[in-house]
């Protein structure tokens, strides 16, 4: 069972979308390009997200 974690390895910041590419099997850095292009017509909601996410993911294993 694939469990949602921040990443220790693949992290830019606190490692949300690190995190987040590892559980769906995506490139990390298309989701922050993605992320980055969607945090300027969001009015910066997704940076609040992105914080809130960082404080409720648990770090995950270093592998």
């Amino acid at each position: 069972m694939k469990r949602l974690y921040r990443s220790e390895s693949n992290k830019f910041l606190a490692g949300v979308l690190g995190g987040l590419g590892e559980y769906l099997n995506v490139d990390a850095t298309l989701l922050r390009i993605i992320f980055l292009i969607l945090l300027i017509p969001s009015f910066s909601t997704l940076a609040i997200v992105y914080v809130i996410a960082a404080f409720i993911m648990p770090k995950g294993d270093v592998y």
